[in-house]
């Protein structure tokens, strides 16, 4: 892919072995974008849709020899069918409202994001958070990113960080009150965001890199039918065990 803005072509470059943050026993490798290429939103929106992924201003892809557990999915919107706990979840939440705001830093989403990680992800490599490692993990500054806020009331109860891209949305991350695991506000997340594209007129949902053999990434496979990038094209997921 070249830029016609700075007759530049996009270079790829991939990090040496290391382990796997998913795996056990299995050896990594990461492939990142050029951290230098001046990067515009529409170039995101064509990585996404060939599989990439970003973290902060970082675009990145798995590079794994031999192995491809790690798969990058979206769902189809229009075409999506909730299950019957999805539906249970959805209806459990109907009382939330939801607020999109713009991509700046707000104390109360920072608090929230501290207490999430701390009780949810403890020594997971997370735990040293400020306000500027925080945005810096979120948000990029050619990326068009929501913070969509989640309110009982006055009381916040979750946020999910959205980018706005050509067709869809991609789910970069979402806290929440681990003090109300009842309500599945994850899911609830998920499910509003699906919801939302489908109003917007938009077709996806790109909900990042779903690996089968792993719990924490596994979920992802829930939202049918829902669709993964192999071999360069954008494939129906039939069996969500066939990659683990």
């Amino acid at each position: 892919m070249s830029s016609a803005d700075n007759e530049r072509r996009l270079w790829l470059y991939a990090t040496g072995d290391h382990e796997c943050a998913y795996l056990p026993n299995r050896t990594a490798r990461t492939v990142f974008v050029d951290p230098t290429f001046s990067l515009h939103n529409r170039h995101y929106s064509q990585l996404i849709r060939q599989g990439m992924r970003r973290s902060g201003r970082f675009i990145y892809q798995p590079g794994c020899p031999g192995c491809n557990a790690c798969q990058s999915l979206r769902v189809p919107v229009r075409v999506f069918q909730p299950r019957r706990r999805q539906r249970r979840c959805w209806r459990r939440n109907s009382d939330l409202s939801a607020i999109v705001r713009g991509a700046d830093f707000r104390q109360e989403h920072f608090d929230l994001y501290v207490h999430y990680v701390a009780t949810r992800h403890p020594g997971g490599g997370m735990d040293e958070h400020d306000p500027d490692s925080y945005m810096d993990f979120l948000v990029a500054p050619w990326a068009e990113t929501r913070f969509v806020e989640f309110r009982e009331g006055d009381r916040l109860l979750a946020v999910s960080v959205v980018d706005l891209i050509a067709d869809g949305f991609s789910a970069v991350y979402t806290f929440f009150a681990p003090d109300e695991s009842r309500r599945g506000l994850g899911t609830y997340a998920v499910l509003w965001q699906i919801d939302a594209a489908r109003r917007y007129g938009l077709d996806y949902v790109y909900l990042g890199y779903w690996i089968a053999a792993c719990a924490k990434m596994s979920y992802k496979a829930d939202y049918r039918p829902c669709e993964v990038y192999q071999g360069g094209e954008w494939r129906v997921l039939s069996d969500p065990r066939s990659l683990s």
